[in-house]
């Protein structure tokens, strides 16, 4: 009995052991990975989601481009109709990552108070997320597509 014991014990300790060196504490998710896996099973073209120009980004967010950071990625739809838009940051910092979140939250808030123009885009705007997770941001706004993004994103930080 107590040699089993010590071997189930031995067993635990080991397994503990090896979970630990499992975790790394903080994750490092590949925001390229996760728009193309998303981009792909949502059969997005260049054509409609393309990536947002220099000048827009300027428009849509200011002082966004200000913050640096290590991963960077804004999609959206040209056409003001359609509420598609994806920023996904990987600041330096989580301060960084806080200070984009509030440009975000303002971009949502101004299209939400009438920005969007179209009631439809209007809804699609209020149910937009926006979040700050260590030193990533993200804003994430899409129709039929919102839970689907926003879950798959939060995936990417899940333990």
């Amino acid at each position: 009995m107590k040699k089993l014991l010590s071997l189930i014990s031995a067993a635990l300790v080991l397994m503990m052991g090896l979970t630990a060196c499992g975790e790394t504490g903080d994750k490092h998710p590949d925001l390229t990975a996760y728009y193309d896996s998303m981009s792909e099973k949502l059969d997005w073209s260049d054509e409609n989601m393309m990536e947002t120009p220099e000048d827009v980004l300027d428009i849509y967010y200011p002082g966004l481009k200000d913050i640096e950071t290590k991963q960077f990625i804004a999609h959206s739809v040209m056409i003001s109709a359609t509420a598609e838009e994806l920023v996904l940051m990987e600041c330096n910092s989580p301060e960084d990552a806080q200070a984009a979140k509030d440009i975000l939250q303002q971009r949502m808030d101004d299209q939400v108070d009438g920005g969007a123009w179209y009631p439809s885009t209007i809804e699609t705007w209020k149910n937009a997320h926006v979040s700050v997770n260590g030193s990533y941001a993200a804003l994430i706004v899409s129709g039929e597509n919102q839970k689907e993004l926003t879950e798959a994103y939060n995936a990417l930080f899940a333990s």
